[in-house]
C-alpha cells in the first residue's frame, strides 16, 4: 500500500512539473523564471534522488529522476539566457 500511495505521488508531482518544462522548452523563454529557485529546486530534487537511491525506493528514484532531468535542462537553459542578457548589456554599455 505504501508504494501504491507513493507512486501516485511521485506521477502527480512529476506530471505537474511537465507543463513548465514543455512551455520553456518551446518558446526558450526564461525571463520569468528565478535562477535562485531552479537552482535550489534542482539541489533538492536531487537530493531526493540520492535519497530514493539510498533506501532503494523506486517511486522515490523514477520520479526523481525524470524531474531532475526536466528541472537540469531548464536551470541550463535559465543559466544561458541569463549569461547572454548580462553580455548584451556590457556590450551596450561600451
Amino acid at each position: 500500500m505504501a508504494d501504491t500511495i507513493g507512486s501516485i505521488a511521485a506521477i502527480l508531482t512529476t506530471l505537474s512539473f511537465l507543463p513548465q518544462a514543455i512551455m520553456v522548452l518551446r518558446t526558450r523563454n526564461t525571463d520569468s523564471l528565478s535562477l535562485t529557485m531552479y537552482a535550489m529546486f534542482t539541489a533538492g530534487v536531487t537530493c531526493w534522488l540520492v535519497y530514493g537511491l539510498m533506501i532503494q525506493s523506486m517511486p522515490v528514484i523514477v520520479a526523481n529522476l525524470v524531474t531532475v532531468c526536466l528541472a537540469a535542462l531548464i536551470l541550463s537553459m535559465k543559466i544561458a539566457n541569463t549569461v547572454a542578457l548580462s553580455r548584451a548589456a556590457r556590450l551596450r554599455l561600451r
